[in-house]
C-alpha cells in the first residue's frame, strides 16, 4: 500500500530567522493523523537564516539524526561536543537520559538548509552519546548508501531503534532498489529534486509512506535527494 503527502500538505511555521515544515505534528502544528510513522516521530525541513539558531535547550530519550543539505549549522552540547556539520556529514545525537544543546549558521552571508530527524529509541534511560560521520556525495549517487543502523554497518551513525536510515542522489538514467524484509514498512523523504518512486512520480517535499511492499525502486531522477526510512 502507498500513501503519498505532498509538500505543501505538511504543517509550517516561519518564525522569521527560521522556516520551517513539520512532515509530522510538531510544536504548535498538530495533525491527529499526522504523529509519526512507526518510531519515526519528526521531519523537520528547517532554512536558518544567517547568523541565527536554536539557543540551548533540552532533549531526552530520543534518537536525533541532523542531515545538512546546504550551508553548515555548528553544534555545541553538553558532553563537551562541539563541530560544524556541513553538507555530506550525518550527525547522530542519542538524548537517552538527557542532554543539553545549541545549534546555530555559523554563515554570516548565507541560509541553512538542513533535515532534522528524531526516531524514537527501543529503549530509555541509557547515557547520552554523540556520533558524526562524513558520507561523500559519490558515495550517494545512483545508490541508496546506508547512514544509520541499529548496528553502525558500513560505517553508518549507530542508532538505538530496529531502523535503517538511507540516502541517495539521482539524476538521469540513474536507479536503484532495495529488497524488504517481510513485516517492514518504509517511509520516503524527498529532500530535494523529482523522482519516480514504485511509479509515483515525487517532488521535493513530498513523503510517501509504503507498507505491505516487498521492493523498492528509484529511477527517472533530476537532481534529487532521497532519504528512505526502513522501519519496524
Amino acid at each position: 500500500m502507498q500513501e503519498l503527502r505532498k509538500s505543501n500538505e505538511r504543517g509550517h511555521a516561519n518564525h522569521g530567522w527560521l522556516d520551517s515544515y513539520h512532515s509530522f505534528s510538531f510544536a504548535s502544528y498538530h495533525d491527529p493523523a499526522q504523529m509519526g510513522f512507526g518510531p519515526l516521530r519528526v521531519i523537520n525541513d528547517d532554512t536558518i537564516s544567517a547568523g541565527a539558531g536554536f539557543g540551548t535547550h533540552g532533549h531526552r530519550d530520543m534518537e536525533i539524526i541532523t542531515y545538512v543539505l546546504s550551508g553548515a549549522i555548528e553544534h555545541k552540547d553538553s558532553m563537551g561536543n562541539g563541530s560544524v556539520i556541513r553538507p555530506g556529514d550525518v550527525q547522530r545525537m542519542s538524548a537517552g537520559t538527557g542532554i543539553q544543546h545549541s545549534e546555530f549558521n555559523p554563515l554570516s552571508d548565507s541560509a541553512t538548509h538542513m533535515l532534522q530527524i528524531w526516531i524514537q529509541p527501543n529503549a530509555t534511560n541509557f547515557p547520552p552519546s554523540y556520533e558524526e560521520k562524513n558520507i561523500p556525495a559519490a558515495d550517494k549517487r545512483g545508490r541508496l548508501r546506508l547512514i544509520a543502523s541499529p548496528d553502525g554497518a558500513d560505517g553508518s551513525v549507530k542508532i538505538h531503534q530496529d531502523a535503517k536510515l538511507y540516502a541517495g542522489l539521482f539524476d538521469a538514467d540513474e536507479q536503484a532498489s532495495l529488497s524488504l524484509a517481510d513485516k517492514r514498512q518504509v517511509y520516503i523523504h524527498l529532500a530535494r529534486g523529482t523522482l519516480t518512486v514504485n511509479g509515483l512520480v515525487l517532488q521535493a517535499g513530498d513523503g510517501l509512506k509504503l507498507t505491505h511492499e516487498t521492493q523498492i525502486s528509484m529511477r527517472d531522477g533530476t537532481q534529487a535527494e532521497v532519504l528512505l526510512f526502513d522501519l519496524p
